[in-house]
């Protein structure tokens, strides 16, 4: 239920939240969180190790304090929990390399003419946005992102019993980073992957295969989702955050190739920021419904309900969705 008090520190928090984006920005790129990992915890001990100023670090952990990352202690700072887990370089989870695609300037520009986008119904950028031919921002996308979507993906193999399945042959359509299909791979030893993606791309999903030890599994498909053969007799298509980019009539046009590209009884899998029915939540799906109308001409974050109508249109059945918690994410699994 809405709150229905007036709350003027909420109007003040949303008009400075750039101020929070840059000061995590700031820490990330300065290895402040690693350094108080590894045992600096004075303003002087984090300033020699980061090469900073003393006055810097005070002023910046006295406001990661007040966001949640730092906590006090006596004339310093430890990591909360979450900065430990998901900041500190040293964690095996470690997601702070994906400050540098949120801040990309590709993506800062998209917001920087969201009133604009808000007018046209669609990005102001530029006529396709984020959807050009070969945009090096993908690139920026696949390195950055790979930490957090290894956690993603594998939620989305527990969910598919990849460590106990056969021999998969699997297409990861739009795969970036590749992590959807190598940790299917590192699940299923028996997993066979094809990573379809611009060739520039593929070249960080290719690293990411031999780096995760399943590169004698792991084959490139470069090319457009829209033009390139996909092949068939898949048993797995994935969909990893790509639909989103996309008008219904352009998924479905995804999801008919996905169709013919299964075998009987193959599953295509879209991981996704799925709304609830009535978009009042999750917050990270309605904000990313924005995020699309910022950055693409056509694009949004689609309901289990719209996505039933897509699949169903394209000649699949027995939807499902899941959420992949702790992650934001959800997946939706239809077989042909």
């Amino acid at each position: 239920m809405a709150n229905d008090e007036p709350d003027l520190g909420k109007f003040y928090d949303a008009v400075t939240s750039y101020q929070r984006t840059a000061a995590i920005k700031a820490a990330i790129e300065l290895d402040v969180f690693s350094a108080i990992g590894a045992g600096a915890r004075t303003a002087a001990a984090i300033a020699a190790r980061c090469g900073a100023a003393e006055r810097g670090i005070r002023a910046l952990c006295n406001r990661l304090v007040a966001d949640g990352f730092l906590a006090r202690e006596g004339d310093g700072w430890t990591l909360t929990p979450t900065a430990a887990l998901f900041l500190d370089r040293t964690s095996q989870v470690y997601m702070g390399s994906v400050v540098t695609f949120l801040t990309a300037p590709t993506i800062m520009q998209a917001f920087g003419t969201l009133t604009e986008a808000v007018r046209r119904g669609g990005t102001a950028v530029s006529e396709e946005g984020t959807l050009s031919n070969d945009h090096p921002v993908w690139v920026e996308f696949a390195r950055a992102m790979a930490g957090s979507a290894r956690m993603m993906a594998a939620l989305m193999a527990n969910v598919l019993q990849a460590s106990s399945a056969p021999a998969w042959k699997v297409l990861d359509v739009a795969a970036g980073h590749g992590m959807f299909g190598i940790v299917v791979a590192l699940e299923n030893p028996k997993a066979e992957i094809v990573a379809l993606d611009w060739p520039n791309v593929l070249t960080v999903a290719r690293e990411n295969a031999e780096a995760a030890g399943v590169a004698s599994r792991f084959r490139t498909l470069p090319g457009s989702a829209f033009e390139v053969a996909w092949g068939t007799a898949y048993d797995l298509v994935l969909l990893p955050n790509f639909l989103h980019h996309f008008d219904v009539p352009t998924c479905e046009t995804i999801l008919r190739r996905a169709h013919a590209a299964l075998k009987p009884g193959g599953r295509v899998v879209i991981v996704e920021f799925v709304p609830d029915e009535d978009r009042t939540g999750p917050p990270e799906a309605l904000s990313f419904s924005l995020v699309m109308l910022a950055s693409t001409p056509a694009g949004d974050a689609y309901t289990f309900a719209e996505y039933g109508r897509m699949l169903r249109a394209s000649g699949f059945a027995d939807a499902s969705l899941t959420d992949l918690t702790p992650s934001p994410a959800r997946v939706v699994v239809a077989r042909r």
